[in-house]
């Protein structure tokens, strides 16, 4: 008996321990989501350059699997779990209990790894999975909605953050509108488009407007480091952002300058103003900056394409602006945000160390790979390298990352 009663409390115990906070749950989710999205993706990029024939195809369009996957399961999870943790504290609110961060782990979790399956030529898996996600959502959503309604100290940050996931919210159900009742096809390219330009990129700039300058001045003060958290850029980035979204949905792609150069030189003045010449030190803090740095870039890329295509031209970028976004920022961004954040509530130094700067590092190849598939050449051969090597990058991170959840604080605090 007395091993069934070990192997209980064991489990028990972890439990517990997944219980003690929330981003102990959601980023472990999330680790496995790094990896479960990018595994379909490369192996389905290998079928096409390869010619598997009897490779299960998708029910839906790949690009748009692809897409809807990463967005709206892969990054959120993060997220939710970053969310969860400061939102509270952001504006003096209540903490999230685990009675709301669990289901949301489970629900978006649970059904982000049953889409995936789905894709693997079993319409009924996917529709399941989408919906299961979009409950996890609306138990998330309103969890935060529920801190804001109830802090002290609402402020801008929590109601873009907010603001933000409503976007995914109803990305996600426009596009299970289109899965399961017929919706218009518009509908699901709506959610495609919303979930990066709705919904990721604003949470993401938020963040950062509202954490680099603090972390870089707490750090560098210093060294003469100067705070600037202006406000007028966060409602400037949303209007633009929302004009982006709409000519691109409705197909006015040589309009698309109007709002891109814009966001470019936004970006831009934020990448300068935050000072990363001050901030190289340590790597820990060097990171965000890196990996801001590729905001501007990515509307540049964008812009550049945007001019050419008024002036008469081709799409002469296809989708390197979008990745240089999705993989150059968001993911760079994502493993330096959440290993400052892993650490910091672990009770673990404030370091890189060897593994994250490991994957940091050839996630900038990656990122670059990724671009260079788009200007010619072998591009499906390009393709295939460029998932393997985001696979190859954050293996040996996610194996890290999940031990640290899966085990109590270094320091031997509670959470």
């Amino acid at each position: 008996m007395s091993e069934p009663l070990s192997t209980a409390s064991a489990n028990a115990a972890l439990s517990r321990l997944l219980a003690a906070a929330p981003h102990r749950p959601l980023f472990l989710a999330g680790t496995v989501a790094v990896l479960l999205s990018m595994t379909w993706w490369t192996l389905e990029l290998a079928s096409l350059r390869f010619g598997w024939g009897h490779w299960p195809q998708p029910p839906i369009p790949p690009i748009w699997g692809h897409a809807m996957l990463i967005q709206y399961g892969l990054f959120p999870l993060f997220m939710f779990g970053f969310l969860m943790t400061t939102f509270p504290r952001w504006m003096n609110g209540p903490t999230v209990p685990p009675a709301r961060y669990l289901p949301v782990a489970g629900g978006v979790l649970g059904g982000y790894v049953l889409a995936n399956i789905g894709l693997l030529g079993l319409p009924w898996l996917l529709k399941l999975g989408m919906g299961l996600m979009l409950v996890g959502y609306v138990i998330g959503v309103t969890t935060l909605g529920g801190v804001l309604r109830a802090a002290t100290e609402r402020n801008k940050h929590g109601w873009s953050c907010f603001a933000a996931f409503c976007c995914g919210t109803l990305g996600l159900l426009l596009f299970l509108g289109w899965l399961l009742l017929g919706a218009p096809t518009s509908c699901a390219e709506l959610a495609v488009k919303l979930g990066t330009f709705g919904f990721l990129l604003p949470v993401y700039f938020t963040v950062c407007h509202r954490m680099l300058p603090f972390f870089s001045n707490n750090i560098a003060k210093g060294r003469g480091y100067v705070m600037r958290r202006p406000g007028w850029s966060l409602p400037v980035v949303w209007a633009l952002l929302l004009v982006h979204l709409l000519l691109d949905w409705r197909g006015q792609l040589r309009w698309l300058w109007l709002c891109d150069v814009p966001l470019a030189l936004v970006f831009g003045w934020h990448a300068l103003a935050w000072q990363p010449w001050k901030c190289m030190r340590p790597g820990l803090l060097a990171v965000l900056h890196i990996a801001f740095a590729w905001l501007p870039l990515a509307f540049v890329l964008f812009s550049i394409q945007d001019i050419v295509l008024a002036a008469g031209g081709g799409y002469v970028l296809g989708r390197a602006p979008l990745h240089a976004l999705a993989i150059g920022f968001f993911g760079s961004m994502l493993v330096a945000m959440v290993t400052r954040v892993t650490h910091g509530h672990s009770g673990r130094p404030l370091q890189m160390g060897a593994v994250p700067w490991l994957c940091f590092g050839l996630l900038q190849a990656v990122a670059l790979l990724r671009i260079r598939a788009e200007l010619g050449g072998d591009m499906y051969l390009w393709l295939v390298i460029a998932g393997a090597g985001w696979l190859l990058a954050f293996l040996p991170w996610v194996l890290r990352s999940a031990w640290i959840y899966l085990t109590p604080r270094a320091d031997g605090k509670p959470g």
